[in-house]
């Protein structure tokens, strides 16, 4: 009897232990947690020392409790935030339960100086939640300098041309209304950032010399000349807008139209006097119906195409410099014309017409052998016409299509330097003189005026 009570006695002992030790694992949650942010953007304007607090919650939305094993701020000590989770303070916390359908808050704080210093206009840092072995993040961002700041918001009327606009993540236009920007703005896209016109009118309206500039929000040097920064430009069966003295630099897409109104004959965009470089992609993008018109620009060193035209679309380009000489992974043409696109989701191929195909008094150049390339798909319900002439075109062969009417095939228009972006020439060029004067246009991209008689090809008249 004393040996059977001894033994149910230590078997009780074992099964206690076991349970012990095996409490909290069977008790804790396997899941992780939810967030009321994944990003948490300070919008405040920074001009002198501030600080300012903002929160968050983290959620348990299991019936167990969780354990937080570690919650890091990835910027460890140099950044410019600090956190407090639930009154612990700290860049690295570890082993931190939430009961079953209960919450935390987070509270982050900021401090920054920007006086003298060269920052970028966004500063970010991130905040990490290891939980049941998986890391997941919660972003911080905040404004680095004094600007106007916009954040997935809709925008109409005129901006201020007092501070730099600075956009994270987008600035819409919406439908039926217009945004008007005056020259001298200077706009920062973070990345992948976009400013969006669905279905409303755009004018970027600068001058000579006050020039509206768009470009990544990354101040230092380093970034000077780093494409794809930020989205682009981008029209949406836009209303007829208007970019006139930009300088579009350093996106993926520097200006990529979609669709148009089809109630409205004219043009979607009017582009004129305006530079954009250095894109990821493309420099001008026709998509599906777009209607474009350009004059006096300089389009050049995109990864892809300074112009790709695609499931159709109408474009009218005169005395624009359309090159190449981008660093993109494809080596393709400055100009690309397709009226169809390829839709491998749904297998079917979607056509479009080009009812106006001009182009006038330009540059097609670049470092490939040829720098235009037209694949279409005739089709009795569609249209396609194209005009081109007085034009300096590199490719070979030499394209026999009656569409081409005075063309300099594969001159070399002797750039001063394209390394420096100095496209003006010397008087030896072919571009000397031989535009066309009836279709010519009184003044280049820099207001010089051309001549009446003789004027020269492409965005800059030789003085």
């Amino acid at each position: 009897m004393k040996r059977t009570t001894f033994l149910l006695f230590s078997l009780l002992l074992i099964i206690t232990g076991v349970i012990s030790s095996c409490k909290k694992s069977n008790f804790l949650s396997k899941g992780n947690l939810s967030f009321s942010v994944d990003t948490l953007v300070f919008d405040t304007v920074f001009t002198t020392i501030g600080s300012t607090t903002q929160q968050f919650k983290i959620y348990n939305n299991e019936k167990k409790t969780v354990k937080i094993e570690e919650i890091e701020l990835m910027g460890g000590v140099n950044s410019p935030f600090s956190m407090n989770i639930d009154g612990l303070l700290g860049t690295s916390l570890t082993d931190i339960e939430i009961e079953g359908k209960d919450s935390l808050f987070a509270f982050i704080e900021v401090t920054l100086n920007v006086n003298s210093q060269i920052l970028p206009m966004i500063i970010e840092d991130s905040i990490r939640f290891r939980t049941n072995g998986v890391d997941q993040y919660v972003k911080l961002a905040v404004w680095g300098q004094d600007a106007y700041f916009h954040y997935k918001d809709i925008n109409a009327g005129t901006w201020a041309n007092d501070k730099p606009h600075v956009i994270y993540g987008y600035a819409a236009i919406d439908s039926a209304t217009t945004l008007n920007i005056q020259a001298g703005t200077d706009i920062y896209l973070h990345k992948n950032a976009i400013l969006y016109n669905y279905k409303g009118t755009l004018n970027i309206n600068g001058s000579l010399g006050n020039e509206v500039t768009f470009q990544g929000d990354r101040l230092e040097a380093l970034y000077d000349d780093v494409s794809g920064q930020y989205y682009g430009i981008y029209f949406q069966e836009a209303r007829p807008s208007v970019i006139d003295y930009a300088i579009i630099k350093n996106g993926t897409s520097g200006v990529h139209l979609f669709s148009r109104d089809q109630s409205i004959p004219g043009y979607t965009l009017t582009l004129t006097n305006t530079i954009i470089e250095n894109n990821a992609r493309y420099g001008v993008f026709i998509y599906s119906g777009a209607k474009v018109k350009a004059e006096n620009c300089l389009i050049t060193k995109n990864g892809n195409h300074a112009l790709l035209v695609l499931e159709g679309g109408d474009f009218f380009f005169n005395h624009c410099n359309l090159l190449g000489y981008g660093t993109g992974d494809a080596a393709t043409p400055a100009v690309g014309i397709s009226n169809f696109y390829n839709d491998f989701t749904n297998n079917v191929t979607n056509i479009g017409s080009i009812n106006e195909g001009k182009i006038y008094n330009s540059v097609i150049y670049g470092n490939q052998t040829s720098e235009i390339v037209f694949d279409t798909i005739p089709d009795a319900a569609i249209t396609l016409s194209f005009d081109i002439r007085n034009c300096l075109i590199k490719r070979t062969p030499e394209a026999t299509d009656n569409y081409y009417l005075n063309i300099f095939w594969n001159n070399n228009p002797l750039f001063n330097d394209v390394t420096t972006d100095d496209y003006l020439f010397p008087g030896s060029s072919v571009l000397n003189n031989n535009a066309n004067p009836a279709l010519s246009i009184p003044t280049d991209i820099k207001g010089n005026p051309r001549s009446f008689t003789s004027p020269d090809i492409g965005a800059y008249e030789l003085l």
